[in-house]
């Protein structure tokens, strides 16, 4: 299915936003292609217009960054996405490795209206089901204080704050483990090759 103009600068203030929620080092231009499956001329031209548009700022063969507008513009459809994948999950039974693609897709169909309709029949969720924040209407959003597993030392006991949804793989083995959001773990515990998709919360 062809994608219009506007989904497409949706998908990559998106994920410029994605790129530096969890962590400070902005995108550049060949992992913003990694990311989007393109070649880099195609995004070349895409941060162009991005930038004429006033949504992006960059520097040539530098990264990427969001000006106030198009941060705005990346949290209304980050909050969209995590909607929907909620809305999947508690509304659909689906498991949390299977709802990133369907919310891709249905992300840019739903209207104000009846994305509003959701946030209040789901009872206003805070997170996703891989512990994203959603950002409220006004584009309020809260982070928990959270730390990258594979970045604290071995032996830390902590709360799982957030699952990387980037790989299903990951999500499967933490799953079939029965870890998930809120399991407290000790970092030792975490199913090999996980840690660098896990963030855990550290308990005294």
């Amino acid at each position: 299915m062809a994608r219009s103009a506007s989904s497409t600068i949706e998908d990559y203030l998106k994920t410029i936003y994605s790129h530096t929620e969890w962590q400070d080092v902005p995108i550049t231009g060949s992992q913003l292609a990694a990311r989007l499956g393109v070649v880099p001329s195609t995004v070349t031209e895409m941060v162009k217009k991005l930038a004429s548009l006033g949504l992006v700022t960059h520097a040539p063969y530098g990264a990427i960054t969001l000006t106030d507008a198009g941060r705005t513009e990346a949290l209304r459809m980050v909050r969209r996405h995590r909607l929907v994948e909620t809305w999947l999950v508690e509304g659909f039974g689906y498991s949390w490795d299977e709802v990133h693609d369907e919310a891709e897709v249905l992300e840019h169909a739903l209207s104000d209206r009846l994305l509003d309709a959701l946030d209040a029949q789901l009872g206003r969720p805070r997170r996703d089901p891989h512990g994203d924040p959603i950002p409220d209407a006004t584009g309020h959003v809260e982070h928990p204080p959270a730390e990258l597993a594979c970045e604290l030392p071995a032996g830390t006991r902590g709360r799982v704050a957030r699952i990387s949804d980037r790989d299903g793989e990951v999500l499967r083995r933490m799953g079939e483990q029965g870890l998930g959001l809120d399991t407290i773990v000790t970092i030792d515990e975490l199913p090999e090759g996980t840690a660098e998709a896990v963030w855990i919360t550290p308990l005294d």
